[in-house]
């Protein structure tokens, strides 16, 4: 799915004002499929880039498929370039603090003046209300959310081991684009729209909340939780190695005892339905620990492949890696780091006709389409020269020296 023509938003223009997750993540979405993205970067380059830790990945996993516009927007000649590429543009996104991009002159009033057809997507902590001044991060929402509280111990909240909440809220946020611009060819209107962390979190954890409704108990964390199945944990292999089985329904119960065999549970009538088996899971879980354990890895999920029984080996994201699927049918892309190193990374999880879309544009250096997209907006060689010499326009070496 190389070619733009045979992507579902080509022809779709967005200019991305992001840093961090949320924003990048819904840009990198929009920009896998098909999307044309400009990411507009302060001069010196997106903070985001030089992050270190558990950040060290967020530039490199999100701006696949982008341009990188690098410009001095204090200056009114960078802004000049950012309103040209806006004017012309179908959708925005920021997912900085309130008011700052107001005070840039890149606020929703100021540009859907000039582009009434403008679908400006604004990422935030909060939607309207009490909260919606407070700054907010990830980790703050999955907290005060309940989602840090269902994902830890009872007395030791945890959040979920990626930036889930960022992630999801960019999700919602394309949502949101998308359902605008198919509002926009009733009215060819623009509007404003606005997805959030926390009440993405709210949302997240909803099941949660109605099952509290439902059961009028409240829920304990998953770590502690009450399982709705007999067989459903993690087991040792003989070489004990950690595989995750979830028998949870009748049927893959009656498969589940042919394929090992289990013919006197098969045929206890108090096992037959799933209420039976959680009421005797005590004298259950032993019996399978110690069978499981008694088989290799290998035969123990080939077995339970054979049987259509729910499974998963217990990997690192390292693994994923080597991942055999993922690697089959273009699951993993395969982009260029900063340090030029090259790697493989997830692929949009969606797929058009069997075809999953791939790269177009590797991760961007700062800068590095800054000339091409000031010629699309009609600057001249000459504007672009003065603008590179006076640090209002930062360009890769490679392109400067094209001037």
């Amino acid at each position: 799915m190389a070619h733009q023509e045979v992507l579902p938003l080509a022809g779709i223009k967005v200019v991305e004002f992001t840093h961090m997750v949320m924003g990048p993540a819904a840009g990198c979405i929009l920009a896998d499929l098909g999307a044309e993205v400009t990411k507009v970067e302060p001069y010196e380059g997106d903070n985001t880039r030089r992050l270190q830790g558990s950040g060290a990945g967020y530039f490199a996993m999100y701006n696949r498929n982008k341009r990188s516009l690098a410009l001095d927007l204090k200056s009114p000649e960078g802004r000049d370039v950012a309103l040209r590429l806006v004017d012309e543009a179908d959708v925005v996104i920021e997912n900085f603090r309130h008011g700052a991009m107001d005070r840039l002159g890149f606020g929703y009033a100021a540009l859907s003046e000039r582009n009434p057809g403008l679908i400006y997507c604004s990422l935030k902590g909060f939607l309207s209300g009490p909260y919606e001044h407070r700054t907010a991060l990830d980790e703050v929402t999955q907290m005060m959310g309940g989602l840090a509280y269902m994902t830890g111990l009872p007395d030791r909240p945890l959040r979920a081991g990626t930036s889930v909440i960022d992630i999801t809220g960019g999700m919602f946020g394309v949502i949101a684009i998308l359902s605008a611009l198919q509002q926009r060819h009733a009215t060819g209107r623009g509007q404003h729209v606005t997805s959030s962390l926390f009440e993405t979190t709210a949302f997240l954890v909803g099941q949660h909340m109605a099952q509290q409704a439902v059961t009028g108990e409240e829920p304990p964390p998953m770590s502690v939780r009450r399982s709705a199945w007999s067989i459903y944990d993690i087991f040792h292999s003989a070489e004990g190695d950690r595989v995750f089985v979830g028998v949870v329904s009748d049927t893959l119960w009656r498969a589940f005892c042919s394929e090992f065999k289990l013919t006197d549970l098969a045929e206890d009538s108090t096992l037959a339905s799933n209420a039976g088996r959680v009421t005797a899971r005590e004298r259950l879980l032993p019996r399978i620990s110690a069978l499981f354990a008694s088989l290799p890895k290998s035969e123990l999920m080939a077995r339970l492949d054979r049987a259509g029984i729910p499974f998963a080996p217990i990997n690192k994201p390292t693994d994923l890696f080597e991942d055999p699927h993922l690697n089959a049918a273009g699951g993993l892309v395969e982009l260029t780091l900063d340090n030029g190193q090259r790697t493989l990374l997830p692929a949009l999880p969606v797929e058009f006709g069997g075809r999953r879309p791939g790269l177009r544009r590797d991760i961007p250096k700062v800068g590095e389409q800054s000339i091409e997209v000031a010629r699309a907006v009609g600057l001249s060689e000459s504007q672009i020269e003065a603008l590179i010499k006076h640090g209002v326009l930062q360009a890769s070496h490679r392109e400067e020296m094209a001037v």
